[in-house]
């Protein structure tokens, strides 16, 4: 079980590593954490250079309160060997594994990084993009030494299943539910998959209120114009900030010490929500840092 108050993750854009001008975008924008991308979107004929490309990208960005994630190919592709050596060298935030099945693929991949000998520790997200992934979450989420995060793939799963697009997902809401139930459940922070028309803003904007409503901490993302977005629906907003601090206050005086209930403006709050309030005060300040290094 994960006790710390997880980064904020309302935004993940996805970068092919073989684009180099999304490559150096990338930093500037005003997303959480950038995925860069070594398989899906890379041609097997261009994943060398999309390493090559990634490594020069790291050397040359500055400090930044984005968080970095590597999503590498499949150890059994053949290359994801040599996108661990990388990541080992270049040390981002995290590796997120493409369609994760079972907890020993976690298992394996941390072993296998663990001997290119990191210069600090690595965490490691697993993409559940697949059926059986959707029914081993629970397990995969709880695997030892990971992940820290799981991140779900819908066009994968809905490929594998022959569940068509269609606005709601509501055959798919079952199976995301089962995703956010086994991530809360260990402590594991839990991203929503991507949507794919990153010009229908109404669209996007229904689905990341319902990803919000579900659970899920943030979205994954295609295109730099959903990040305000984004941003918006799974962030706090001003009031939740205002009700937030005064839950805070309330419960830090003196007269609300030892207890577990108190009433605040004829409303009955419990200490769980003074936990919360401080948790989502945490968030917003991580936000404001960032925002004031840009």
């Amino acid at each position: 079980m994960k006790n710390h108050i997880a980064p904020v993750r309302r935004s993940l854009l996805s970068v092919p590593a073989y684009n180099k001008r999304a490559l150096e975008k990338a930093p500037g924008l005003d997303c959480d954490g950038v995925i860069y991308d070594l398989e899906d979107s890379v041609a097997p004929e261009k994943k060398a250079e999309a390493r090559d490309n990634l490594a020069k990208a790291f050397s040359q960005q500055h400090l930044s309160l984005q968080e970095r994630i590597i999503r590498i190919n499949p150890l059994e592709s053949g290359f994801g060997e040599d996108d661990l050596k990388l990541v080992a060298q270049i040390l981002p935030d995290a590796v997120a594994l493409p369609k994760v099945e079972h907890a020993d693929e976690i298992a394996a991949v941390g072993d296998m990084l663990a001997r290119f000998a990191p210069a600090r520790s690595i965490a490691l997200w697993a993409m559940i993009e697949t059926p059986k992934g959707v029914l081993n979450a629970a397990s995969i989420a709880v695997a030892e030494n990971g992940p820290e995060c799981l991140v779900v793939g819908s066009n994968d799963l809905r490929k594998e299943t022959g569940v068509p697009a269609q606005p709601g997902r509501a055959y798919l809401v079952p199976w995301l539910m089962q995703i956010v139930l086994a991530g809360r459940a260990h402590g594991v922070d839990v991203i929503d998959s991507v949507f794919n028309d990153f010009k229908d803003d109404a669209g996007f904007a229904a689905e990341c209120a319902q990803g919000r409503a579900m659970g899920f901490s943030g979205k994954m993302l295609i295109h730099p114009a959903q990040i305000d977005i984004a941003n918006r629906h799974f962030g706090p907003d001003a009031q939740a900030i205002a009700q937030a601090e005064a839950i805070v206050s309330a419960f830090e005086r003196p007269e609300a010490q030892g207890l577990n209930v108190i009433n605040l403006d004829g409303k009955m709050i419990e200490r769980l929500h003074f936990e919360e309030a401080k948790t989502l005060l945490a968030q917003a300040a991580m936000i404001f840092a960032r925002k004031k290094s840009q």
